[in-house]
C-alpha cells in the first residue's frame, strides 16, 4: 500500500484510501484503493498526478503531503485538500492545493493552491459535520498555530470564518465527532521521529479547545506507537465506531513507510487508543 499521510471516503457501500504515492522521497501523487471490507484492499489508480507543465503549482518535483478527500452532496463532486509546497522551495511555500473530480478514483483535477486567507498552511485535515458544513483543520505560522476555516457550499476554497484554536507547536490534526463533542489528535513537531500524542476536546468546532493529555496506551505510547496520527476513520453501519489510523515514517525511504490501526476506546466516557498486537472489527459492538 503506496497510501501515505492519507484518509478515508465512505461512498455507496465502497471505502477508498487515499495517500501520498511516495518513491523513495519524492512526491508521485495520490493513489487511491477501495475496499468494501476494511481487511481487503484493490489499488485503483493515480488519482491526482504532479503535472509535466514546469510552471504548474503541481510541477514534478513539487511536495503533496497529508491528501484528504471529501464528497459534496450538493455538487455531487469529490474535493480533495492537500499540502503542497513548490518545487525546489523547500518547506517555504506553506500552501493549501484543491483538486476536484466526477468520480472517486479520480482524476482529480488541480482548481487552485494558496494560503487560507493570508496564512501558511501545512499538515492538514478536513472535517465534514452533521449538517454538512466542511472544514479545513491546519497547522500554521510555521506550525506554532493550530488554525480551522469554514469552507465555502461547494468546498472549494476557505470562508473569512478562520479562527486560530490554540498556540501549540503541533502537526498532524485528525479530528472527530462523538457524543456531540469534537475531538482532536494532534503530534508534536520533531520531523520524521515519532513523539507523544495529544488530544484536545471542544464543544464547538471553534473552541475552546482543552486538552485531555496523551490518550495513547500500552508499549511505546509516549511515542505513539512509533507512529504519527493522519485520520479518524469512522466505521459505516457501526454507532461510536472510530478507527485511529496513523503513519510509521521511515525518511530515508517514505516509499517503505508503514501504518498502524487501532480501535478508538470509547468505554466510561474517555477516550484511548491502546496498542493491540491484533485485533478485528468484531471489538465494535
Amino acid at each position: 500500500m503506496n497510501a501515505h499521510g492519507g484518509g478515508i471516503v465512505h461512498h455507496s457501500g465502497t471505502y477508498y484510501w487515499y495517500g501520498e504515492k511516495r518513491g523513495g522521497t519524492e512526491s508521485q501523487g495520490v493513489n487511491v484503493y477501495s475496499s468494501k471490507d476494511l481487511y481487503n484492499w484493490t489499488f485503483e489508480k493515480l488519482a491526482f498526478s504532479p503535472s509535466d507543465d514546469k510552471e504548474s503549482d503541481i510541477a514534478w518535483g513539487c511536495i503533496i503531503e497529508r491528501p484528504k478527500v471529501i464528497y459534496n452532496k450538493r455538487t455531487k463532486k469529490f474535493v480533495m485538500w492537500f499540502h503542497l509546497e513548490l518545487k525546489g522551495q523547500g518547506y517555504a511555500a506553506a500552501r493549501a492545493a484543491v483538486a476536484i473530480s466526477d468520480s472517486p478514483t479520480g482524476p482529480f483535477k488541480l482548481v487552485d493552491s494558496f494560503r487560507p486567507n493570508g496564512h501558511m498552511s501545512r499538515d492538514m485535515g478536513l472535517f465534514v459535520d452533521d449538517d454538512d458544513v466542511a472544514y479545513h483543520i491546519y497547522s500554521s505560522d510555521e506550525n506554532y498555530e493550530l488554525r480551522l476555516s469554514k469552507l465555502t457550499l461547494d468546498y472549494l476554497a476557505p470562508t473569512a470564518s478562520d479562527k486560530l484554536l490554540f498556540r501549540n507547536h503541533r502537526e498532524a490534526p485528525a479530528l472527530f465527532k462523538y457524543n456531540k463533542k469534537y475531538y482532536l489528535f494532534t503530534s508534536g513537531c520533531t520531523g520524521w521521529a515519532p513523539n507523544k500524542a495529544e488530544l484536545h476536546v471542544a464543544d464547538d468546532l471553534f473552541g475552546p479547545w482543552t486538552s485531555l493529555g496523551d490518550p495513547m496506551r500500552g508499549p511505546d505510547a509516549q511515542i505513539t506507537f512509533d507512529a504519527q496520527s493522519t485520520f479518524v476513520l469512522p466505521v459505516a453501519g457501526k454507532k461510536d465506531a472510530f478507527i485511529f489510523m496513523a503513519d510509521r515514517w521511515k525518511p530515508k525511504n517514505l516509499l517503505d513507510s508503514r501504518y498502524i490501526w487501532l480501535p478508538i476506546d470509547l468505554k466510561n466516557g474517555t477516550v484511548t487508543v491502546s496498542w493491540k498486537d491484533q485485533w478485528k472489527l468484531d471489538v465494535f459492538k
